[in-house]
């Protein structure tokens, strides 16, 4: 029989994923129901490897216009509004589950990082924020 250590941390985990869970069933919207608009909260990845951080946030239905990056301090805020078209709602829809609304996501920056280098692209939903750290050379493709 193996021993495993005793973690209170797990059991405060296991807690949170379920009230996380019933969080989401409770503001799924059903039939009947008015389409609201609402803060959402878009998921992120963070990452790193030896020349930058990534931060890939996902704005599906965004317009690149709507997205706001700023970098104040050692912060960096990404922030917008996805609007709902008025097509959706002339819809019948059995069950809404998106998030229409404005957003704000806030990102605490190493002082190791180059803000002034920053690049960000959007493709298929996904906003990529790429910051190089400071010390790596830049390599700029010839188009």
């Amino acid at each position: 029989m193996a021993i495993v250590r005793y973690n209170p941390l797990s059991e405060l985990r296991s807690m949170q994923d379920k009230m996380n869970r019933l969080l989401d069933m409770a503001w799924t919207r059903e039939v009947g129901e008015e389409i609201k608009e609402g803060v959402w909260h878009p998921p992120a990845d963070v990452y790193e490897d030896c020349a930058a951080v990534t931060i890939k946030v996902e704005l599906p239905d965004m317009d690149q216009k709507e997205i706001e990056i700023r970098v104040e301090e050692q912060t960096l805020t990404v922030k917008g509004e996805r609007k709902q078209s008025e097509e959706i709602r002339k819809e019948s829809f059995h069950r809404i589950e998106r998030y229409f609304g404005p957003f704000q996501r806030s990102f605490s920056l190493h002082p190791e990082l180059d803000t002034s280098r920053l690049s960000a692209s959007c493709d298929y939903g996904v906003l990529t924020i790429t910051i190089p750290k400071k010390g790596t050379a830049l390599t700029v493709e010839v188009k």
